[in-house]
């Protein structure tokens, strides 16, 4: 296949950005979208705070609107999960699903993902009433009791926006005090729907076939007690998607991608843009804004190299 000018990993908001800055530059990027294309925001209900859309979008057609635009401009997708890259040498090397492809420049945007408990019970019943997308799910509980676990802006738009189908919604933190934005704590606690477990974990999900509850323990005091719940949903955190990039490229101690310059990451020709390296703002405009920046990093580094 013939050498590109740049390749784009992830199909998020930072890695379509990109796509549209480096299509329109007429560096003809091909996209690696992956399987599950589109992101976080795949994943998201309303998105009240995206610039130009006064009323709100959906997540899913805000990626669908934005991967439109990036494709009208000539860049190409591959609907594949890449599954390694060699950084060790020029041109810059990328597999999807054992295929290689060679590019002068590189950008990741591969984002993170939802953290799990990691209970043996969470795994059977996966779901089964566990869920990490009140978006996806939350339909399904309608009149029903569930559970969300956590205490960031996760954890509270998830129970937010479930008290749209759900009789009640409990709110399981391990802390006594919520870390999530002031405005979304605001909502979250002047909901009468959402009730709030403090200094707590879920230990154990119960049910056989379907969630009937869960067993929650005092962080604090060790007791155990039961909630009976029909769903829980888990909003803990996230981890990076960095797996392939492994011995390639330098990674922090949490397994983010280290930044060097603006967009530069310590091997050259390749840029970084999103949740991938941003664990601290975690937003789709910021991600976006950082795949307009490393799209014409990488610009600039191509016309420097060509």
């Amino acid at each position: 296949m013939p050498v590109r000018d740049v390749i784009i990993l992830g199909s998020g908001p930072a890695g379509l950005t990109a796509a549209i800055y480096a299509a329109r530059a007429d560096l003809h990027p091909l996209v690696i979208a992956g399987r599950q294309s589109g992101g976080q925001l795949m994943l998201t209900s309303e998105v009240e705070n995206f610039p130009g859309f006064p009323e709100g979008i959906m997540g899913p057609e805000l990626m669908d609107r934005m991967r439109q635009q990036a494709e009208r401009f000539g860049a190409e997708f591959i609907d594949e999960d890449a599954n390694a890259v060699d950084f060790t040498g020029k041109p810059l090397a990328v597999f999807a699903e054992d295929i290689r492809h060679e590019a002068r420049a590189v950008i990741i945007a591969t984002g993170a993902s939802a953290r799990w408990l990691g209970l043996p019970s969470e795994a059977r019943l996966m779901g089964r009433g566990v869920s990490s997308c009140a978006t996806c799910d939350g339909f399904f509980f309608r009149g029903k009791d569930v559970a969300v676990v956590g205490g960031g802006d996760t954890a509270l738009e998830e129970a937010i926006f479930l008290t749209k189908f759900a009789r009640s919604v409990t709110l399981i933190h391990r802390r006594k005090e919520l870390r999530g934005s002031k405005i979304m704590q605001d909502r979250a606690q002047n909901n009468p729907k959402i009730s709030f477990i403090w200094d707590s974990v879920v230990c154990e999900v119960l049910g056989s076939d379907h969630v009937e509850g869960v067993k929650i323990e005092n962080v604090l005091t060790k007791q155990t007690s039961e909630l009976a719940v029909d769903g829980l949903f888990v909003a803990i955190g996230y981890t990076p998607n960095t797996k392939i990039l492994e011995g390639q490229i330098e990674l922090d101690e949490r397994g983010y991608v280290r930044v060097h310059h603006e967009t530069r990451t310590n091997v050259e020709g390749v840029f970084v843009a999103g949740d991938v390296e941003d664990y601290h703002y975690r937003q789709a405009i910021t991600a976006a804004g950082a795949g307009c920046r490393a799209a014409m990093d990488a610009e600039v580094y191509i016309e420097g190299v060509a």
